[in-house]
C-alpha cells in the first residue's frame, strides 16, 4: 500500500498485498536505455474504451541494461526496434506502414552501447532477453556476436522456430537472422517460485533478478523484476507490453486517484495553467463514473492480444507491484518518462537504484493523464483561476 495519507485520495486505499519474494539482499545494477525508437500505433486494437483525442499511442520503446556484479554478466531486456526497420518481414511492414502507424529509429541498441564504452563485439553482453517477439522489442540481434545468446518466453520456440520465420515462411513475422548461429534459450517456469501471482525464474540464482511469466499479450510474454537496492530493498518492474498505457493499470483500489495530482499532467492551455490537477475531473471521461477513482480508464480489448483474459489478469497482478512503495513499474512505451518534469537519467547517465531518491516514480505516476486533455475539453471541463472545476 502507498505510504501517503488516505486523506490525500478520492477513495480510501485498500490494503495492498505485501510482496512475496524469497529472502535475499542480492542486487543488480539497472540502467534504462532510450533506444531512439519512436512509435505511433492506433489505440483501438490495444485498449479501450476509446477516448477523444487519444486515438494513437505515441511513445518510446524502452530497453534495460542489467549488470550482475558477482558474475560480471550484462544482460539486455528488450532492444526496441531495429534501425533498418524497412528490412523487417513483409508481413510486419504491411501492418506498420498502414494508416495510423508510424516508426522512427535513429540508432540500434548495439550502437548506443558501443558509443558509450560497452565492448559488445568482445562479448560484454551475455544475453538478450526478449519480453516478446514484436518488432518494437526485438531490435536487431544480428548486430551482436554469436556468443550473445537470446532468451525467450515459454512456447516461443515451438510457435516460431523455424517454420514461422521469414524468409523460410514468406508470411513469417520474425526474421531468421535474429537466431542464425545463436543459442536460443526458452525459460521453463515449471516448478518455479510464485511472486504475487507471477511464476518467477531466478535468473542469476541469488534473488537479484527474476523473469516473470506474464501471459496474454503474446505467446511467451515476459516481465522482469530487479532488486536495485537493499536495506531497504527497492525494485524495478520491467513491464514490457503487459500494458501499453498507464490508463490500463491506474488508478486502482490499492492506488486511487489523488484529490490533487502533482505535478499536474495537464499542460498550460488557453483556459488556465493549473499548479495541480483536481483528480475529480476525470470522472467526466470514465466509462464508470462512480468508480473513476479506483478503476483504470482502459482495459485490454479484443484485437492484438493473444489471450485477452490472460492479458487483463497479468495487468491485475501487476497493479500490486505498482501500488507498492518499494517498486517502480516501467512499461516499454511509457511516454511519461520522456516528460521534462520527470528528469529521468537515461543510459549512460546514472542508474535506477536512485529512482526513489530522485522521485521518478512520483513524477511519472500520473503523467499519462496528459493524453486525456482533449477528452476533458470535449466534456467542457475547465479550470478557473482558483484551480477549481467550473
Amino acid at each position: 500500500m502507498t505510504s501517503k495519507s488516505p486523506e490525500e485520495f478520492l477513495a480510501t486505499p485498500k490494503s495492498c498485498p505485501t510482496l512475496e519474494l524469497p529472502d535475499s539482499t542480492a542486487i543488480v545494477n539497472v540502467q534504462i536505455i532510450d533506444t531512439t525508437t519512436s512509435l505511433t500505433v492506433p489505440m483501438a486494437p490495444f485498449a479501450g474504451p476509446a477516448q477523444v483525442g487519444h486515438e494513437s499511442l505515441l511513445g518510446p520503446s524502452i530497453s534495460f541494461l542489467i549488470h550482475h556484479g558477482p558474475t560480471d554478466k550484462r544482460v539486455l531486456f528488450d532492444l526496441g526496434s531495429r534501425k533498418d526497420w524497412k528490412n523487417l518481414p513483409p508481413a510486419v511492414l504491411n501492418i506498420i506502414t498502414s494508416p495510423g502507424w508510424g516508426l522512427e529509429v535513429t540508432k540500434d541498441v548495439r550502437e548506443i552501447l558501443t558509443e558509450n564504452g560497452i565492448d559488445v563485439e568482445a562479448g560484454a553482453i551475455d544475453c538478450i532477453i526478449w519480453s516478446h517477439w514484436h518488432y518494437d522489442h526485438t531490435g536487431d540481434p544480428s548486430t551482436f556476436p554469436p556468443l550473445t545468446s537470446l532468451i525467450v518466453g515459454p512456447g516461443f520456440k515451438e510457435a516460431f522456430i523455424p517454420a514461422q520465420c521469414y524468409p523460410r515462411n514468406p508470411n513469417g513475422m520474425v526474421l531468421e537472422s535474429d537466431f542464425a548461429g545463436r543459442e536460443v534459450k526458452e525459460i521453463n517456469f515449471n516448478g518455479s517460485t510464485v511472486i504475487n501471482g507471477f511464476k518467477a525464474f531466478d535468473f542469476f540464482g541469488d534473488g537479484s533478478f527474476y523473469l516473470l511469466d506474464a501471459p496474454g499479450h503474446t505467446i511467451g510474454h515476459l516481465c522482469g523484476l530487479a532488486r536495485v537496492s537493499s536495506a531497504p530493498s527497492t525494485y524495478v518492474f520491467m513491464g514490457g507490453d503487459a500494458a501499453h498505457h498507464g490508463a490500463e493499470y491506474r488508478p486502482t483500489e490499492y492506488l486511487p486517484l489523488p484529490k490533487q495530482i502533482t505535478p499536474s499532467p495537464l499542460p498550460a492551455h488557453k483556459h488556465k495553467h493549473a499548479s495541480f490537477c483536481p483528480g475529480e475531473i476525470f470522472a467526466s471521461i470514465h466509462s464508470a463514473p462512480d468508480k473513476y477513482a479506483t478503476e483504470p480508464l482502459y482495459g485490454v480489448v479484443e484485437g492484438v492480444a493473444y489471450d485477452t483474459k490472460a492479458a487483463n489478469q497479468t495487468i491485475q497482478d501487476m497493479t500490486v507491484f505498482d501500488a507498492n512503495d518499494d517498486v517502480f513499474v516501467i512499461i516499454a512505451h511509457d511516454a511519461s518518462l520522456l516528460h521534462e518534469e520527470v528528469e529521468m537519467r537515461w543510459f549512460p547517465n546514472g542508474d535506477l537504484s536512485e529512482w526513489r531518491k530522485q522521485g521518478w516514480k512520483e513524477k511519472e505516476r500520473w503523467g499519462f493523464l496528459k493524453d486525456f486533455e482533449t477528452a476533458l475539453m470535449q466534456k467542457d471541463v475547465v479550470l478557473s483561476n482558483n484551480d477549481k472545476i467550473v
